[in-house]
């Protein structure tokens, strides 16, 4: 990869002196270095998304894993409820009578 030492980054500036010269160096550095700002800006922006993909993939994977636990343990809850009820259903219906009438409390006509 590039590996910028102090020694190489002193020839390069010397290079870049006698090249361009000393009038027009900090105008070309000015610009360099608002290129390096927007690639830096570029990187992360591209790392940040990469990032958000990478969490939502995560809450994916929990979500079915929570789901598939879920159904276990329902199913589980289930299994317990139909093995051993806890009441006995009524052998007879529960049925209030029907209220009759009391002739004697009908109003006259």
């Amino acid at each position: 990869m590039l590996e910028f030492d102090t020694s190489k980054l002193l020839v390069w500036g010397l290079i870049a002196l006698v090249v361009i010269g000393p009038k027009d160096l900090p105008k070309v550095l000015r610009v360099v270095g608002y290129w390096v700002g927007r690639a830096r800006a570029m990187s992360n922006q591209f790392r940040a998304g990469f990032d958000q993909m990478m969490r939502e993939a995560e809450l994916a994977d929990l979500e079915k894993k929570w789901a598939a636990e879920n159904a276990r343990i329902m199913a589980l809850h289930s299994a317990e409820t139909t093995a051993t009820p806890t009441e006995t259903p009524p052998t007879e219906p529960v049925m209030t009578p029907t209220p009759q009438p009391n002739p004697a409390s009908e109003p006259a006509a």
